[in-house]
């Protein structure tokens, strides 16, 4: 069995440690705080076996090599982003497979916030990591890419199975949905979404991870090709609405 064990780190990071209790291999889904993950790890009694990195930033991969040099563990990492991430062991792009134990993961091209970003899909699980591609209720920055890199990437992100859990980076979600709210203001499912948000969070909880399923009804990122939100924010088409809609964020 697969088990995702997810911790707080820096000031809004969420850290992932995944295990399988078969193989007893555990992979840190990036490497914000090193030794933050290493306690977590030695507390679950778990080895770390792997690193998988989805992109270059370094709250993302900044604890590669320390984590490496305490447990020995592989890294894999995006070939887009590897020229920027230390201590890589292999490089990986979109269709490639990764594995824990006997589970795959298959590596998805979802560039945009950074040229290289990927994203772990493991179908057998019904779990994805995103990094910071997609969160609850929003999408990252584009900090490197354009509006149809990006757009294309959410594509491949809304054609996995509607069950996916997706694990995202950081809990950004209350402020995101403070603005889903003001991009698409009439969706009555996008109102109950953000009123739990903010139930949880008055109460510490984390909003992460989230259910793709109702990522697609409620996440204005993932609609840029909803009629409705092309009319309000795009004239018609979905990457010029893409475009309008991270613009507006980046400046809400």
């Amino acid at each position: 069995m697969l088990e995702v064990h997810q911790f707080p780190c820096l000031s809004d990071n969420y850290g992932y440690l995944l295990h399988d209790s078969e193989s007893g291999e555990t992979v840190c889904i990036d490497t914000p705080d090193a030794d933050e993950y290493l306690r977590q790890a030695a507390h679950k009694g778990w080895q770390i076996t792997q690193i998988w990195n989805t992109h270059w930033h370094p709250d993302h991969a900044g604890g590669n090599i320390a984590i490496k040099a305490a447990t020995g563990c592989r890294v894999t990492a995006p070939v887009g982003d590897a020229a920027k991430i230390e201590a890589v062991d292999r490089a990986v792009g979109q269709g490639d497979v990764v594995s824990i134990g006997d589970r795959q993961a298959f590596v998805i091209d979802v560039g945009g916030h950074t040229n290289g970003h990927i994203a772990y899909h493991l179908p057998g699980a019904s779990i994805a990591f995103v990094g910071d591609s997609l969160f609850a209720l929003g999408c990252g920055r584009m900090f490197e890419g354009t509006p149809g890199q990006f757009w294309a990437s959410l594509q491949r992100l809304k054609a996995l199975p509607a069950v996916t859990m997706v694990y995202c980076a950081h809990e950004y979600t209350a402020s995101n949905a403070r603005f889903a709210l003001h991009a698409d203001p009439d969706n009555a499912e996008l109102q109950a979404y953000a009123q739990e948000i903010t139930r949880r969070r008055e109460k510490g909880l984390p909003t992460v991870p989230a259910k793709l399923e109702r990522e697609l009804a409620t996440n204005p990122f993932l609609r840029a090709d909803d009629q409705a939100m092309q009319a309000r924010w795009g004239g018609g088409d979905a990457v010029e609405t893409f475009a309008a809609l991270r613009s507006a964020k980046d400046n809400f």
